[in-house]
């Protein structure tokens, strides 16, 4: 994989591209929050990890624009509770 993820603000996600595929971590900005929404991962790419860069790029974003993430994606509520070093890295809002 030779591409990091960035934020893409006008289309509300952080990306990767990689062999020619679009991996995506869709998120809302709410004042001090970064509501994660949905992953969307291609089948090519699964299980290369791009999901979890994805996931860490908007902790790290996060963590840098001090705002709290708040994961409604199942998929980054359940890598951030596999990756406590992380989410400690950073204020959560977790949903009920």
């Amino acid at each position: 994989m030779s591409t990091e993820p960035i934020r893409n603000d006008d289309k509300g996600r952080y990306e990767v591209t990689v062999d020619g595929e679009l991996a995506e971590l869709v998120f809302q900005a709410h004042g001090d929050r970064l509501i994660l929404v949905h992953t969307e991962v291609p089948d090519a790419l699964e299980g290369q990890g791009v999901g979890s860069r994805l996931v860490r790029a908007a902790v790290d974003d996060a963590r840098a624009r001090n705002l709290i993430v708040v994961p409604m994606c199942p998929f980054a509520r359940a890598w951030l509770e596999r990756h406590p070093d992380v989410a400690a890295t950073v204020r959560i809002d977790w949903p009920k």
